[in-house]
């Protein structure tokens, strides 16, 4: 079954790029974060992941402001469904940060 992409995937699949170019240094932290923890041993394991979860959540916050000052901007409609293809997106592209758009 084929699915119809949302009316705003271009606008999202860009404004999703322009993050990743904007927030390079904090995606980076976060992939360091997630390496260290996943390397980390019983010891250092969870210290490593409050690292890693600290990054993720500061991506997160970063682009619930990005997805709501977007929405905000549309008609009650059109702003859910600009919400739902952004989470969608977001799950795809950076998945640490999807369960804190939900």
């Amino acid at each position: 079954m084929l699915r119809r992409r949302s009316r705003f995937a271009e606008l999202v699949d860009r404004q999703l790029r322009l993050f990743a170019e904007d927030e390079t240094e904090l995606i980076a932290e976060a992939q360091a974060a997630e390496t260290r923890w996943r390397r980390s041993g019983r010891d250092g394991a969870e210290d490593a992941y409050g690292d890693w979860q600290l990054a993720a959540d500061a991506i997160a916050d970063r682009l619930l402001d990005l997805r709501e000052a977007y929405a905000a901007t549309l008609a009650e409609d059109a702003a859910d469904d600009y919400r739902a293809s952004f989470t969608r997106a977001v799950r795809r592209r950076f998945p640490e940060a999807a369960g804190l758009l939900e």
